[in-house]
């Protein structure tokens, strides 16, 4: 990495203007990877760990993004933490509704964002859809944070009035292909993840009752966004992840689980279990015969922990992005079940998170157990 922005620019091929790009087709357009070039790109990146990255600043994507809001000198402060840890790799949401409202803007902070990673030798995994949270996201100033609960403030890309529609989701092409195609070959962008737990019901927070059939509405945009993506030709591996139900088998799993594995490059997947249970889940994903990425892990309360999950994780050869990172006002210090049960105070244990806003870690023996970790894929790299 460290590609300076000339040469980024130079190497990258980003388009010196952005072109809504609806209804152009692409005579490059490739096909899903076989499963001999997705081992062949994980030779290539290496072991990629990091984390699921939000600034301290910001509830959730919409603010982190925004112009008025969106704070590079944090993002700066707490990137280096990162690189400190020895993290080579962020998992970022985009927010549709940023580029519908001014693409050039935040393309521009976008820009700036990667230029702020690469100084700090980080990698970036772009996610540009999500189904968890808020169903009605709103552009503007943020709510403040409901106090003691758990992401309080997050939203999805799309909402529900989106999903429902057809002619909406046909609409989100121009955001899916304009960003794809801005980075498509941008060395910064590592990996491309279309859609975020797609059919996620919410019943625990916002109920169930937003969209009845959203898994089916989910599907519709997860496979069109496939198709929008890879019709870019972007350089980098697209996957989209699998984070609950049975994965042993195509019968036992849902029909977008499916959908998913079937159409990415790399398999990615989400598990916040006991190592034991962990490994059945990755053993379970084996079978695809493909590269293997767990993009949310590490809930505390759920026997999910950096020790001895990142280490299995690295020996496994399983690229690794636990959920969080700076407590702040996303609160995940707080567990899911906050939403429920009443929270007066910061818990005991805390769920997610690692360092809190000053830079000083929740427990120093964890961050020292990272660095190790880390340390021990350098000293395999060299």
């Amino acid at each position: 990495m460290n590609c300076s922005r000339a040469m980024a620019l130079l190497r990258c091929g980003v388009l010196s203007g952005l072109v809504v790009l609806a209804g152009i087709g692409f005579a490059t357009a490739r096909d899903r990877w076989s499963a001999d070039e997705a081992q062949a790109w994980q030779q290539r990146a290496g072991w990629l760990v990091g984390c699921n990255y939000l600034p301290r600043t910001a509830i959730n994507q919409l603010e982190m993004w925004q112009a008025d809001s969106f704070v590079p000198e944090v993002i700066d402060q707490e990137l280096g933490w990162a690189q400190g840890l020895g993290f080579n790799s962020v998992r970022v949401f985009l927010h549709h509704l940023l580029w519908e409202q001014d693409a050039e803007g935040f393309a521009r902070r976008l820009d700036q964002f990667l230029e702020i990673a690469d100084r700090h030798d980080i990698g970036v995994m772009l996610v540009l859809f999500d189904g968890v949270w808020d169903p009605h996201p709103k552009l503007g100033p943020q709510r403040a944070p409901k106090p003691h609960i758990h992401n309080s403030g997050w939203v999805q890309s799309p909402g529900a009035d989106v999903l429902r529609d057809d002619a909406q989701i046909e609409a989100l092409k121009p955001y899916v292909l304009g960003i794809v195609s801005r980075y498509k070959s941008d060395p910064r962008v590592q990996v491309w993840d279309l859609f975020n737990e797609p059919d996620n019901p919410n019943a625990n927070s916002y109920g169930a009752i937003e969209l009845k059939d959203k898994a089916q509405r989910a599907q519709v945009l997860l496979e069109k966004t496939f198709a929008w993506a890879r019709s870019a030709d972007p350089q980098a591996p697209l996957t989209a992840g699998v984070w609950r139900g049975d994965w042993s088998s195509d019968e036992r799993m849902s029909p977008i689980d499916r959908a998913m594995t079937s159409a990415s490059d790399v398999i990615s997947f989400h598990t916040y279990d006991p190592p034991p249970v962990a490994a059945q889940r990755l053993a379970s994903l084996r079978r695809f015969g493909r590269p293997l990425l767990c993009t949310e892990y590490m809930a505390r309360g759920n026997g999910s922990r950096f020790d001895p999950q990142l280490g299995n994780f690295r020996d496994a050869h399983v690229a690794a992005y636990c959920w969080g990172f700076v407590a702040g006002k996303s609160q995940t210090i707080y567990p899911w079940d906050s939403w429920q049960k009443s929270y007066r105070a910061e818990p005991e244990e805390w769920f997610h998170d690692i360092f809190r806003g000053d830079g000083s870690p929740y427990r120093p023996a964890e961050v020292e157990y990272i660095r190790q970790t880390t340390q021990q894929r350098q000293a395999a790299a060299n």
